[in-house]
């Protein structure tokens, strides 16, 4: 096994190609970087039986109540992520998922009573700057590819009473899904409720407030299906 591939596979980077354009030097910067990564990783497992060794976690990734939090092998945790993991399910992150710098997963919102938490599926991976609000439960599924600065918020205010303020008439919580092999565009936004099937496509900035079929491809705000992925259009 050559060198590049070695440090490929290392990485989970498994029958992966490398651009023959990639030069030695940068292989090596981003070498040192992964090998510092798999370091932390090793330490930030030996206190959670329920943590895979073989995870990478960046610079200052902190994480509140770990006890609660699950990843499986070769998940990777870049710089600043923050996870708040106390919550009736916990964290779970299958095989292979990737969390983009600064994304932070807050299950907890408030005192009154824990959130319910969030499960990704192996494989699934979210760019820099998403935000998960899990109190009432996220589930996302596997191989699902994931854009910057995505937000879930998995809980809603009360505020049919016009004698009371909004602050004092409670929370629900409907919970968010996403099927597998979904792909979603940067700036979406999930509100509580929101269900997509397997294979959909979320336009960038959609905002999805309802369900939605399998392998739509859905965008707007509110978020509509515009056509499905055979590329039939609605309407014709």
């Amino acid at each position: 096994m050559s060198i590049k591939n070695f440090m490929l596979k290392a990485a989970g980077k498994d029958n992966f190609e490398l651009d023959p354009r990639i030069g030695w030097d940068y292989i090596l910067r981003q070498s040192w970087k992964y090998g510092w990564m798999m370091l932390r990783g090793f330490i930030f497992s030996i206190s959670n039986s329920r943590i895979s060794h073989s995870v990478f976690v960046g610079k200052h990734v902190k994480v509140i109540r770990k006890k609660y939090l699950t990843m499986g092998s070769k998940c990777k945790l870049y710089e600043r992520v923050y996870i708040d993991a106390l919550s009736e399910d916990g964290v779970v992150l299958g095989d292979g998922v990737i969390l983009g710098r600064n994304t932070r997963i807050e299950c907890t919102g408030g005192l009154a009573h824990i959130g319910k938490g969030v499960k990704i599926g192996s494989r699934s991976t979210f760019g820099n700057d998403c935000f998960f609000g899990a109190a009432g439960g996220i589930e996302i599924g596997e191989d699902v590819v994931a854009g910057q600065y995505i937000r879930f918020h998995a809980e809603n205010h009360n505020y049919a009473d016009l004698t009371m303020p909004i602050r004092l008439q409670g929370i629900m919580h409907k919970g968010i899904v996403i099927g597998n092999n979904c792909w979603i565009g940067t700036g979406a936004v999930f509100l509580d409720g929101a269900v997509i099937g397997e294979g959909c496509v979320v336009a960038a900035n959609a905002v999805v407030t309802k369900k939605f079929p399998a392998n739509s491809v859905i965008g707007g705000v509110p978020a509509k299906i515009i056509k499905m992925r055979d590329e039939r259009t609605l309407g014709r």
